[in-house]
């Protein structure tokens, strides 16, 4: 095209790299990691290290100018020269990286021609920035596309540069501008999945065209469902729904193939030298306001890029009043300092490539709070999954080394969907496939809280996925884990409720037909969430013989379950197993049998709640709890007054795995008095409390006479308890006691 043309005349027209005068300073600068100072390099004499550096600078400068000046081809095999500087840019890239001022020569050289691909090769391969990328160099090398000097192996090894090298590009309007060019590439099969992934990278709102829908349907029709062409056209409809009308797949997946082979391990160990070697040389990466840049690249993304628009130029930009950049619809994210500035340019703000810096920017969470752009999610999505796949600690080979940052990347994850009060349907997808290679160890407190904000799922899907590997995790883990587990499982759940509890008050009344059967559904899937932690509850239970400290957990979930209907108005109740209920009722720990008292009070309150509801049918759509429920209740209720007040447990309790014994059995045990064992005087876990009343009520009597404790001392006693905090006591048994009482 002329516009090309013109980027190629220009080119062929501009001053070379001054690599011996102005750009030799700014090349030593960097070469030595600060600004040069003549003054003290003459006061100072000169050691063995400044002059080993010095020749690698020397010999860095002379291949630059070797290959700026060099203009018919040269062969690689017979050309030592050619060799030695080749070999001088790769030791260069890989120890330091290169300065900025390098981009433009040695790009215009690999895109030329004017080397065999294999030169051109190790020319991209050893393009590694040591601080950004001038964006001038990237359209000027750009242009070199249009004339066919390279190779296509050489076209795609760029585009794969430029995706893994994005975030380190200072600017990015003339590449935005540059949208057009790089979407004629899409006919091409190969490049075609990588042209996707770096036009979904550079894709805005006004990107997206009928006749580029209309291009990538026609590509769709030709080459099927492609992962790459259905990423694109997702983003495309989420920007202009009513341009896009076909439905896409809702179950995502990672659409873009990695570009980073040849360059990630080398970006991170010059990273890991420069910081290991000098405190003052850091390179500049994304922002030159934030903080000093982590190893891997997953946290280059989690800062605010370079202003695609500085400060200074924009008002001579909006002057200019172009339609390439059209600065003056959008508002540069990364001007974006106060929530009063968020708030008049809501509308206008323009979110960076890096999806991840939204995770660090309280200021862009908020906009993802009160903007509900699909848009926003879907990039947000594409990239944290293929971040979380390919970073995983115990998922990648020899990646266990990046294990802290690795946390620090899920805790800021997490912290996100706190933030947001949901969860991101990434992570939900990295747990699912995740969990079953997870020894739970690795980032064990991290995985356990990404599980807490686990959205709404069927549960098919949970019971492959999370329940099946979880379960096997718990019960071949130790004590603590279990614990752990368990309370993230209530975390789960208390999100599921306050999430059910949002929908139903933004819910009309023209909408109770849909809302029944999401509420349907819902109830489905948290009673088998219930379902799942009675059952490895009770198995636990049993492993760690009944400990208190994992009883305490298992109880803690249960106070979450036994005020659902009142609490989160969803018409739900599930009694505990009877190998969670029977070990807290003879627990020898108090505080566990308080726990079970206060659940046990607040299960009467919502069965009695929801009974009247049924009686006076104040709801039209009303669901009935199922008979086998309060039958349970029943069964539970009478146990425990059996236990704790009227001693006839053993002959009254009803329920199959309940304590009825036969009489000739108990007395075969030799206990006295076995009937009163498990009343509030004997009871082990209350035996305590009776013994210091006595000492209390009876100062001088040794002989700790527990009979005493009975008519009025009884009474007594039971205020004793109250006072001692036992308030999950005092409620069952004023609410449930008396009302036992007057029935029998």
């Amino acid at each position: 095209s002329e516009k090309m043309q013109r980027k190629q005349s220009s080119k062929n027209s501009k001053q070379p790299l001054q690599v011996h005068h102005s750009n030799q300073t700014d090349l030593s600068a960097w070469r030595k990691g600060g600004k040069p100072d003549p003054e003290k390099s003459l006061q100072n004499p000169t050691s063995h290290n400044s002059q080993a550096n010095e020749s690698e600078q020397d010999s860095f400068e002379q291949a630059v100018s070797y290959f700026e000046k060099v203009q018919s081809p040269v062969s690689l095999r017979k050309n030592e020269v050619l060799q030695k500087h080749l070999a001088t840019v790769e030791s260069t890239a890989l120890e330091k990286g290169l300065p900025p001022e390098a981009f433009d020569v040695l790009l215009n050289v690999a895109l030329s021609g004017k080397f065999a691909d294999a030169v051109n090769t190790r020319l991209l391969k050893s393009l590694i920035p040591a601080s950004v990328i001038p964006e001038s160099s990237l359209v000027s090398s750009v242009s070199w596309l249009c004339v066919s000097k390279c190779s296509g192996s050489i076209q795609l090894l760029f585009i794969r540069w430029v995706i893994s090298m994005f975030d380190f590009i200072d600017h990015k309007d003339q590449l935005h501008a540059l949208y057009g060019f790089f979407f004629s590439f899409l006919q091409d099969e190969k490049m075609c999945p990588y042209v996707c992934h770096l036009l979904y990278l550079l894709t805005r709102r006004e990107s997206v065209k009928p006749f580029r829908i209309r291009k990538l349907l026609d590509l769709q029709a030709k080459m099927g469902m492609q992962p790459h062409l259905q990423a694109l056209l997702s983003l495309y409809k989420h920007f202009c729904p009513e341009l896009v009308s076909i439905t896409l797949s809702g179950r995502m997946k990672t659409y873009f193939k990695n570009s980073e082979g040849p360059w990630k391990a080398a970006i991170s160990a010059i990273r890991r030298r420069n910081q290991k070697k000098s405190p003052v040389f850091q390179p500049l990466l994304l922002g030159t306001t934030q903080h000093q840049s982590r190893k891997r690249k997953w946290n280059t993304q989690l800062i605010l890029p370079a202003s695609s628009a500085s400060t200074s130029n924009l008002a001579d930009v909006k002057d200019k009043n172009s339609d390439l950049y059209n600065i003056s619809k959008s508002f540069p994210v990364e001007q974006l300092q106060t929530f009063s500035q968020l708030l008049q340019n809501i509308h206008h703000l323009e979110l960076p490539s890096q999806m991840g810096s939204v995770l660090t920017h309280p200021l862009l969470l908020h906009y993802m709070n009160c903007i509900k752009d699909e848009s926003i999610y879907l990039r947000l999505h594409y990239w944290m999954g293929q971040t979380l796949q390919e970073e995983c600690t115990w998922c990648v080979v020899d990646s266990s080394q990046y294990e802290e940052e690795f946390k620090d990347f899920l805790e800021i994850v997490h912290k996100a969907e706190c933030f947001l009060q949901e969860g991101f349907s990434s992570c939900e997808e990295f747990l699912y496939r995740s969990l079953p290679f997870w020894d739970g160890f690795c980032c064990r407190s991290q995985v356990l809280r990404l599980m807490t904000w686990i959205p709404l799922s069927s549960f098919s899907e949970m019971k492959s996925y999370l329940y099946g590997p979880l379960a096997q995790l718990f019960f071949t883990s130790s004590l603590y884990f279990k614990c752990s587990v368990l309370e993230s499982l209530k975390e789960l759940l208390q999100n599921w409720l306050n999430w059910h509890m949002i929908e139903l008050g933004s819910e009309s009344d023209s909408q109770n037909h849909s809302l029944n059967t999401t509420l349907s559904g819902l109830v489905n899937v948290v009673a088998e969430l219930i379902h799942f932690v009675g059952r490895i509850s009770a198995i636990a239970l049993q492993l760690e013989n009944n400990v208190t400290f994992l009883l305490y957990f298992i109880l803690d979930f249960y106070e979450t379950v036994c005020d659902i209907y009142l609490r989160y108005n969803l018409p739900l109740l599930i009694m505990p197993p009877a190998g969670v209920f029977y070990p807290a009722l003879l627990s020898m720990d108090s505080v566990s049998l308080n726990q079970l008292c206060y659940i046990m009070y607040r299960y009467r309150t919502n069965l009695v709640a929801a009974k009247e509801n049924e009686m006076i049918k104040k709801k039209v759509l009303q669901f009935q709890f199922s008979s086998q429920t309060y039958q349970e209740y029943n069964q539970y209720l009478i146990a425990m007054v059996g236990c704790l007040w009227t001693s006839n447990a053993f002959q009254k309790d009803i329920h199959p795995e309940g304590l009825r014994l036969d009489e000739e059995v108990l007395k075969k045990t030799r206990v006295k008095d076995f009937k009163n064992s498990f009343n509030i005087v004997y009871h082990p876990a209350l035996m305590g409390y009776a013994l210091l009343f006595l000492q209390q009520a009876w100062p001088d009597d040794n002989t700790f006479n527990f009979s005493l404790i009975k008519g009025r001392k009884w009474n007594w006693y039971l205020e004793y308890l109250y006072a001692q905090g036992l308030k999950g006591l005092k409620l069952f048994i004023e609410s449930s006691i008396s009302r036992v009482s007057l029935v029998s």
